[in-house]
């Protein structure tokens, strides 16, 4: 594809949001569905514009449906969505001369692109809409002591998510994470490189080990992590694998494990020993065995294609391998509302019936891997929640059960995003007596 006729990032992100609107597919599908289509910044804009139309999507909604009566067709309704966030964006400059500025070219680019992507007629709709939008945005914050539906339309959030962090956390730690959960998040790499190789553009951080990649340095990014000198991964993914703390030639189980970050992690803290992989066969397998090229070659470490519910000590038994580990790695499928900064349309997917059905899996789970712990071996169950049901409720409830007798709690950590500056997690070090 030439340049004249490349996409260009606004115009991809209209589209790739319209069907989002439409069949509420996931944003990393969609952003994958680009292909090479678009490239280098204008894939990041459009990245940019896109997850900014997810992460603020009630507060636009809730400012669209005050001018429009009658929803208008996805094309059309998703150019509202960008202006939307274009205004949110350009309100927040301090200068007023400024705002005023940019809310102009964003009504008339907002009109322009509609005559392509939508029609004429519904460019008239959009120019009248904006106008008007502008201003129904442009309020402050609600209070500090605001309710719940309140901070869940300002801050885009399901009113049955706040109502149930008001309760765990408190007005004041609910608003702060509210606020995190809105910033576009940093990204986040691990330097797996010689000291002397790393480059000078990786920002230091207050985690040892871990960079910010700050804005215009991916192409120089994407051969660091062919090479496997370079991990995307955010700190808080540290914490459930320094509870495990595992030794330098012990043979560790992550039982949970594609795509393989955490496998990664535990065999370059180890780098004698065995890793095994252990997951579902799916479409994660492939990134688990590309990431796992990587281990040191003083380590070896294996992939195992199953169900941790279905007989895994029968499985590992027939590949060769251990059927009992001193250090097992758990971390389980869950909400993901300690990331949603990251995985921007969780919060959208989530339901409230999932904080039920999630701890009923997590347990299953747990009790699973538990047959998998040598005697006096550790296990380590992790989340990337925030939520007691799948965190403390989980583990009392497998340390109350017959399972659960050998093992005895023997230390914890949550991550609190507001608190500790970096996604949220939950790890529990569980070892057998």
């Amino acid at each position: 594809m030439t340049a004249s006729n490349r996409p260009d990032a606004w115009a991809a992100a209209a589209r790739l949001t319209a069907r989002w609107l439409e069949r509420s597919e996931r944003i990393d599908e969609l952003l994958d569905s680009l292909g090479g289509s678009i490239s280098g910044p204008e894939r990041a804009r459009c990245q940019h514009l896109v997850f900014g139309v997810v992460r603020h999507f009630g507060w636009i909604t809730a400012g669209l449906e005050r001018f429009v009566a009658h929803p208008p067709r996805f094309a059309t309704r998703a150019v509202l969505c960008l202006a939307g966030y274009e205004l949110i964006e350009a309100l927040a400059k301090e200068d007023q001369a400024e705002k005023d500025g940019l809310v102009a070219k964003i009504v008339h680019h907002a009109v322009e692109q509609t005559k392509t992507l939508a029609s004429p007629a519904e460019a008239r709709l959009v120019n009248a809409v904006v106008r008007k939008l502008a201003g129904a945005l442009a309020v402050p914050p609600p209070p500090k002591l605001a309710p719940a539906e309140v901070l869940a339309e300002y801050f885009s959030h399901p009113v049955w998510l706040v109502r149930s962090w008001l309760v765990q956390f408190g007005a004041e730690a609910t608003r702060a994470l509210l606020e995190w959960n809105q910033q576009p998040a940093p990204v986040y790499a691990r330097w797996r490189g010689a000291e002397t190789e790393r480059p000078a553009w990786l920002k230091p951080t207050d985690w040892p080990g871990y960079f910010e990649v700050e804005a215009g340095h991916w192409g120089s990014v994407e051969p660091l992590l062919a090479d496997g000198k370079l991990y995307l991964q955010d700190p808080a993914t540290r914490l459930a694998v320094e509870l495990l703390a595992p030794q330098s030639g012990e043979a560790v189980l992550d039982a949970c494990a594609a795509p393989g970050g955490k496998s990664l992690l535990i065999a370059d803290t180890i780098k004698q020993g065995t890793v095994v992989a252990f997951d579902l066969p799916t479409a994660r397998i492939d990134r688990l065995r590309q990431n796992l090229m990587h281990v040191p070659e003083t380590l070896t470490a294996a992939i195992v294609q199953g169900d941790l519910r279905e007989h895994a000590g029968g499985l590992l038994k027939e590949l060769g391998l251990a059927q009992e580990y001193p250090a097992v790695l758990l971390d389980v499928p869950c909400s993901n509302t300690g990331v949603m900064r990251h995985r921007i349309d969780v919060k959208w997917r989530l339901q409230e019936g999932d904080f039920k059905k999630h701890p009923r899996q997590q347990l299953t789970l747990l009790h699973d891997a538990a047959r998998l712990v040598a005697p006096g071996g550790r296990l380590v169950y992790s989340t990337c929640s925030l939520d007691a049901e799948e965190n403390e409720h989980v583990v009392r409830e497998f340390l109350a059960s017959k399972a659960g007798a050998p093992f005895k709690l023997d230390g914890s950590i949550i991550s609190y995003p507001w608190v500790t500056g970096h996604d949220g997690a939950g790890a529990f070090l569980l070892r057998k007596q």
